[in-house]
């Protein structure tokens, strides 16, 4: 009892501690130790149990239950932008615990229908069994499918480690081509690994739907661009390839999950240049970030759609947002310290 009643101070020691290796070795360092703490036992127990450290992630995350989730996903339709929703897990150990994120992810599909939220849905491939078996993967996301189908929405892959790429990507073919999901299932691919060019390429030709965003997992430079500057080009070179009229006669609908307004410009001068119509792709961005940008765009008659989390699981994704973007830890000391 008395440990917990001293956590909240020693997530703050912890977190000025984490700012301070941010002024003396810069964003990159940061990144790298965020990015293992995210899967650090120690520090989950650490950051989770301290009551200080939800209410800055609720920021980020629309809370525990699906009720919460639907609640804010109507909120952001108010705002005439539409939503992708989330039910946090990854990593599972057991059949068991697939089973119970399948039904919850299922669960979430039947009130998206009831409640009539401009919605679809994102999935995690080791929420749903990959470490566990690669066939039970596929068996479940058969079942969460077979439900999308039914209440007439659509399914997007998320995409983790370079590990796990290929056989996503298998996975993700077979449930579209073989078993009768086309429109209904999508992928992500990950603009800091080199092979995403290829893969892109791929995607294109096959008319897959694709959200490309810059990547959140701890790669080694043999296998990710390890300098921002690369990454951020590539963000751009693999949306013109989505936006190629290659792709458009495929019937590609490109989706690019940035916050950067760099490359969001980049992408809607390209797009002016070659006359493509403003609905025939999307933008997506991150519940609780960028609110203004994801608004503004909307108004300029571009399509905005929200990533919205939730769930109990939410530590892993809240540690990668702020990997993704060290000024959130800021804002998370500037919380804790009011």
């Amino acid at each position: 009892m008395q440990t917990l009643k001293k956590l909240p101070l020693i997530l703050f020691i912890f977190l000025v501690a984490l700012a301070l290796l941010l002024y003396w070795f810069g964003e990159r360092w940061l990144r790298a130790v965020l990015l293992y703490l995210s899967t650090a036992v120690w520090a989950q127990y650490l950051v989770s149990h301290t009551g200080l450290a939800w209410r800055v992630a609720s920021r980020f995350i629309a809370g525990e239950t699906v009720d919460d989730v639907i609640v804010a996903a109507r909120a952001v339709n108010s705002r005439g932008l539409s939503a992708t929703l989330n039910y946090l897990g990854e990593h599972v150990h057991t059949a068991q615990e697939a089973a119970f994120a399948r039904d919850e992810i299922v669960r979430l599909l039947d009130c998206i229908q009831q409640s009539g939220v401009d919605a679809n849905v994102s999935v995690k491939p080791s929420q749903l069994g990959l470490n566990v078996d690669p066939r039970l993967l596929y068996e479940n996301l058969h079942i969460v499918l077979t439900r999308a189908q039914q209440t007439n929405n659509r399914v997007r892959i998320d995409m983790e480690e370079s590990s796990t790429v290929d056989t996503t990507l298998g996975i993700y073919r077979r449930l579209r081509d073989e078993d009768g999901f086309g429109r209904h299932v999508g992928v992500v691919i990950q603009a800091y690994l080199y092979r995403s060019e290829q893969d892109i390429a791929a995607l294109a030709a096959e008319g897959a739907w694709v959200r490309l965003c810059k990547g959140a997992y701890a790669e080694p430079p043999e296998t990710a661009f390890p300098q921002k500057a690369d990454t951020d080009a590539n963000f751009v070179h693999l949306a013109q390839t989505m936006l190629s009229p290659t792709a458009r006669q495929q019937g590609v609908y490109p989706c690019f999950a940035t916050h950067d307004e760099t490359m969001v410009q980049a992408i809607r001068e390209f797009a002016q240049r070659q006359q493509i119509p403003k609905d025939a792709f999307e933008f997506q961005m991150l519940y609780g970030i960028r609110r203004e940008l994801q608004e503004q765009l909307a108004a300029q008659g571009y399509r905005m759609r929200v990533y919205i989390p939730y769930g109990t699981a939410w530590y892993p994704y809240f540690m990668r947002r702020l990997a993704e973007r060290p000024a959130n830890l800021w804002f998370f000391i500037g919380n804790l310290l009011r």
